[in-house]
Formats: structure tokens, C-alpha cells, sequence
């Protein structure tokens, strides 16, 4: 039974940062609710010897493995080793690679780590990242207008962690809370350039997540309005008007991962840009 108490053991071997493969990885172990993966990451494997305290390891806790390496002798020890104690493994880039040679007729760099190269894409998340940590949680709006996207939002609606998540895809992203009886900053409501997003949740599942907050903080939650649900019922009503007012295109994330959240986003500021008149 490759199974047992509802886990199994996972190893991903990659001669990279590894990335690629939990991404896979995750996305696959995620359609099957009744068990879950232990999972056993080795980054920058690139030498034998590297190698071999990854292969005491597989045959340690046999399970599935999963792989990302170029070196040909390397591969072709892993999938010997694998086959000798009976146990599955997969390369997840080389089908994907045959592809690309068969129809470009042109063989691979074979280059470890090619995606992770220092190149304008690179400084230009990084450039990012910069921006958006500045303009977080509405500091410094007087630099608004340089921003891609603003994200507006009451408390916990995650304008935050999905900022940083679109600053590492190179989106130059900040974010200013919606706050009743506080006016918001006079150029927020002026932008033209930037996209801004207005990201809402349902009062039951704010109350629910401030209340977590409050309690990681050791704080009590009484009678604050901060969790109060007739006071957070006008907050987001605050928000929504807010937001109708300007044309803020409206975002639910109550029931959103950050990735979905940001996907979403992402695509609402590409269609933009497509329609956008050239300048």
C-alpha cells in the first residue's frame, strides 16, 4: 500500500531553486482530498554526490518522485535507482521539452537554473517589490501615479499579501485602506494612469478573520467595532459606495486564495492595457 494514515511520502529532486516542481506538485496533491504529501524538497542537486544523500533518502521513505534536472547522468541514475526499489518517478520538464525541440528542431542550452537569470525581467520585479513594500498600507500616495495597479480595500481583505504577489510578477503595485469617517487621500481619487481595484468581503468572513487576528495577537476582540458586525456591515457598504462612486472595479475575495485574487487581478489589468490607445 504506497500509503499509510492518509500521508505519502513526496520527493522533489530539482538542480534548480525547486520552484517548477512544488508548484506541480501542490497543483496535483490539492485534487485529492483524502491524503496528504510529506514533502521532501532538494534543491540544487548538480553533483553526484548531491545526489547520493537524495537517493538514501527516497529508498528511506519510498513515495513518488518528482524531477527537474538537466544532467543527463544524473537523471539516468535517479530513474535506475527508483526503478531498482520499485517506485514511480517523473521528470516534469523533459515531455514538455521534447515538445519544444521537436517543434522548433533546435536542441536545449541545457543551461541549470536558465529561467533564474539576471536579466530586465528580473530588476523589473525587483523594482517592483521595491515600490510596493514603499506604498504599502497607504504610505507615500503622493507616488500613486507611478504605481500599475492600486488595491483599496477595508481592513483584512488581503490588500497586502496580493500586492506583494503582484510585485513578483513584476507589477508595480500599492495599496490604500478604505477607513469610514477618514477621507481618502485626494490623489487616489485622481489617478488615471494606474488600475485601481476595490477588493470586498462578506462581514461574516471579515469578523471571521479579524477575530483570528486579534486572537494571534492575544488580544480580545469585546465590543470593538474592529469585529462588531454592524459596524463592519457599514464598512463595506463604505467601501462598496466608495468604490461605485469612482468606477473601482469591484473584487470579490471572500472565499479567494491570494493567487486567484491576483490572477484575477492580472487579468483585469491586462484587458486594460489591451484597450488601452497606444500613447
Amino acid at each position: 500500500m504506497p500509503t499509510s494514515n492518509n500521508y505519502f511520502h513526496l520527493h522533489l529532486v530539482s538542480d534548480s531553486t525547486g520552484e517548477t516542481l512544488i508548484t506541480v506538485a501542490r497543483a496535483v496533491a490539492a485534487q485529492y482530498a483524502n491524503v496528504t504529501p510529506v514533502e521532501h524538497v532538494y534543491p540544487l542537486v548538480r553533483s553526484q554526490k548531491q545526489l547520493d544523500r537524495v537517493l538514501d533518502e527516497i529508498e528511506e521513505a519510498p513515495g513518488i518522485v518528482l524531477f527537474t534536472l538537466l544532467e543527463k547522468d544524473l537523471v539516468f541514475r535517479l530513474e535506475n535507482k527508483c526503478k531498482e526499489i520499485n517506485v514511480p518517478s517523473l521528470s516534469i520538464i523533459g515531455p514538455v521539452m521534447q515538445l519544444f525541440e521537436a517543434y522548433l528542431g533546435a536542441a536545449t542550452t541545457g543551461r541549470v537554473g536558465a529561467q533564474h537569470v539576471l536579466n530586465a525581467e528580473y530588476f523589473k520585479r525587483i523594482d517592483a517589490l521595491n515600490y510596493t513594500m514603499i506604498h504599502d498600507d497607504g504610505q507615500h500616495v503622493e507616488g500613486l501615479d507611478e504605481a500599475d495597479v492600486v488595491l483599496v480595500g477595508v481592513s483584512r481583505t488581503s490588500k497586502t499579501p496580493t500586492s506583494i504577489y503582484l510585485a513578483n510578477r513584476g507589477i508595480r503595485t500599492a495599496n490604500v485602506p478604505l477607513v469610514p469617517g477618514i477621507p481618502v487621500p485626494s490623489q487616489l481619487e485622481t489617478l488615471t494612469r494606474p488600475l485601481v481595484v476595490s477588493l470586498h468581503a462578506t462581514p461574516e468572513r471579515l469578523i471571521q478573520i479579524r477575530q483570528n487576528r486579534l486572537l494571534s495577537m492575544g488580544a480580545e476582540s469585546g465590543s470593538d467595532t474592529y469585529t462588531d458586525k454592524q459596524s463592519v456591515t457599514e464598512e463595506v457598504a463604505f467601501a462598496r459606495k466608495l468604490s461605485a462612486k469612482h468606477d473601482w472595479p469591484l473584487l470579490d475575495v471572500t472565499r479567494r486564495s491570494i493567487e486567484e485574487t491576483a490572477a484575477a487581478i492580472m487579468k483585469l489589468y491586462t484587458d486594460r492595457q489591451r484597450n488601452r490607445p497606444s500613447e
